[in-house]
């Protein structure tokens, strides 16, 4: 009696959905450490200014610069850009936030307290003023166009070809 090695195939038969359920519980979701960045333009008003170093310097299959001047000129383009731009907001972001809520402020007043109230008095006075004008209207403006034109009607007009 010796040593006897002895070889043994198992195997497990499981569906793919059954499996992908069994290990759900041990591979569940991670929790995020980092919260997902706001998007600052949901309504997508600033689409436009989306522009990347490809939309700016774009090198035809003719002529190519050496690659490191390529990728050099790529980065030095997107930190100064990110740098500027971190620059300008950080003086005039507050600044001009605060003029805009002055200004939209202002033009909000102006329309909720001015502009409509206007509009509909006139709105309601409207009706009265059609009524006015359609009696002008029929007692003078009418009756002389109408004797002009009884009056024009009798010309004649004949033209003669040489």
């Amino acid at each position: 009696m010796g040593l006897e090695k002895e070889k043994s195939e198992t195997s497990v038969i499981m569906d793919e959905d059954e499996f992908n359920r069994s290990i759900e519980p041990i591979l569940g979701k991670k929790p995020k450490v980092y919260s997902d960045v706001p998007d600052r333009d949901p309504n997508d008003i600033n689409s436009h200014l989306k522009v990347g170093f490809e939309d700016i310097i774009a090198e035809p299959i003719s002529t190519h610069s050496f690659d490191r001047v390529w990728i050099g000129s790529h980065a030095v383009f997107e930190l100064v850009k990110y740098v500027f731009y971190r620059i300008l907001t950080t003086f005039l972001a507050i600044p001009l936030a605060f003029i805009a809520g002055i200004v939209f402020g202002i033009l909000s007043c102006i329309h909720i307290w001015v502009v409509m109230p206007v509009i509909h008095g006139c709105m309601m006075t409207l009706p009265s003023i059609q009524v006015i004008w359609t009696s002008l209207m029929d007692m003078f403006i009418g009756p002389f166009f109408f004797s002009i034109g009884r009056c024009l009607s009798s010309i004649n007009i004949k033209t003669v070809q040489n």
